[in-house]
């Protein structure tokens, strides 16, 4: 168990709280990476590969479908939230942890050796939605019980620097991908990458695995859930206990994160598409998207620290206050189809975009009490991912059909920001709020002061 959990006051990491807080970034650097080697291979890949039939009778299908099979993973995340949190309410964090990882790493590594249409007929699109919908379960309960281990091992004053190792793995994933693609598309031709080389990015999953796992079996369990095991205070359904005493605060957390998925998916999925159709080479907008990455990685950890300093919800505000403000000015950047300018616009997206991310495990983790907290915030999370992230490219797509101008997919990202903005404002500040059995049941009696003598 780290030590520093104990101590409010300890400022440095040891060699312990470094296994933690690495345990928790892997896998949501894991997830990330998947995604966007995902999304390549479906605007590049899977139509060919795997869908190719459908367009006997109708074609362009087989490519609507490939595009489908990135958001489909998203439907089976409450239901891995489910799943994930309530067995880690009941049998802890660090065990569900290490599931969700290989669960998510193994569908991810068997893409990259899957058969196609050609070889196996049928079976070959049936597995690959098969494997993404495995990748969805598993990405729903893994957030959650990364953001709890890093949160529930951190000091009192430093939850939100801790609770941003999470969040980081998203830029990170999206750098190591980034990169990979960068470096195979360099050292090999067009139909080379085509033929098998879009294969390698799914198979490095596999050393991804085996580095996570070893980190990750080596993590103590968090000190908050070890405790209300000793006090045996777990609940005999947890689940239950959730939607009974703490649904506000499960439709908050969903709110609260959508404008920050919504936008983030834009980034991700959205604006390199976008700006190849405006007529900007490839390989510099893929360095845009790098540079971008980089951002949102220092922003993120910023906005953690951040939180630390002046209260979760404020940070929050000023993040969603800035990327509504850059929203319109973003796509009239990009419309100039200068690629310095469209580096500099996503740049100054990350911004906004890391401060209303950093501060979600530690706000997130702060907002429910401990024997419903891995359920509350796995589903808070997946449902606000659905609500925000799913759709928001397909939605911005046919805006851009519809009127002929960005700016009305700025104008839907500012709604998002609005909703988001007003959600986290109903939010008493969580900075300070007791984590653990014992302290909680001390801020309940001084809150009740007539349950003392019970």
């Amino acid at each position: 168990m780290s030590s520093s959990s104990a101590v409010g006051g300890r400022q440095r990491m040891s060699a312990e709280d470094r296994k933690v807080v690495a345990g928790t970034m892997v896998g949501t650097t894991i997830e990330w990476y998947d995604f966007f080697i995902f999304a390549q291979a479906a605007g590049l890949i899977f139509a060919s590969l795997y869908f190719e039939p459908l367009n006997t009778d109708n074609p362009g299908l087989a490519q609507l479908v490939s595009f489908a099979t990135i958001g489909i993973s998203f439907f089976f995340r409450p239901l891995g939230a489910i799943v994930a949190g309530h067995l880690g309410d009941r049998i802890g964090r660090k065990i569900m942890l290490v599931f969700t990882l290989v669960l998510m790493g193994g569908a991810t590594a068997l893409i990259g050796v899957l058969p196609t249409y050609a070889q196996i007929g049928f079976w070959a699109p049936v597995l690959l939605i098969l494997l993404r919908i495995l990748q969805g379960f598993s990405a729903g309960g893994e957030w959650g019980g990364a953001a709890l281990m890093a949160v529930e091992h951190a000091p009192k004053n430093k939850r939100g620097f801790w609770g941003a190792y999470p969040q980081i793995g998203v830029p990170v994933g999206m750098i190591l991908a980034t990169l990979v693609i960068l470096l195979l598309r360099s050292s090999m031709t067009e139909e080379q990458f085509l033929a098998w080389g879009w294969r390698v990015p799914f198979l490095i999953s596999v050393l991804l695995i085996g580095v996570g796992y070893i980190i990750r079996k080596r993590v103590a369990e968090s000190p908050v859930f070890a405790e209300m095991q000793q006090r045996k205070k777990e609940s005999a359904a947890p689940l239950g206990q959730l939607f009974k005493k703490n649904t506000k605060e499960v439709v908050l957390t969903a709110l609260v994160f959508i404008a920050n998925n919504a936008v983030g998916y834009l980034l991700i999925a959205f604006f390199s598409a976008y700006a190849i159709g405006l007529g900007m080479p490839p390989s510099p907008i893929l360095f845009a998207t790098l540079l971008a990455s980089f951002g949102w990685l220092i922003f993120t950890m910023y906005g953690g620290i951040l939180s630390d300093k002046i209260g979760r919800v404020r940070t929050f505000q000023i993040g969603y206050a800035m990327v509504f403000l850059w929203m319109i000015p973003l796509f009239m950047l990009i419309d100039t189809q200068n690629i310095w300018l469209y580096g500099i616009a996503l740049f100054v997206l990350t911004v906004g975009l890391g401060l209303s991310y950093g501060p979600m495990s530690a706000m997130y983790a702060e907002m429910f009490p401990v024997n419903v907290r891995y359920s509350g915030i796995s589903i808070g999370y997946a449902l606000g991912a659905i609500l925000g992230g799913a759709f928001a490219p397909t939605i911005s797509q046919a805006l851009l059909n519809n009127t002929g101008w960005s700016g009305s997919i700025g104008i839907y990202m500012m709604v998002l920001c609005v909703i988001s903005f007003v959600a986290v404002s109903l939010i008493k500040e969580t900075k300070g709020n007791n984590l653990r059995v014992e302290e909680a049941h001390q801020q309940y009696l001084k809150e009740h002061p007539e349950e003392a003598g019970h």
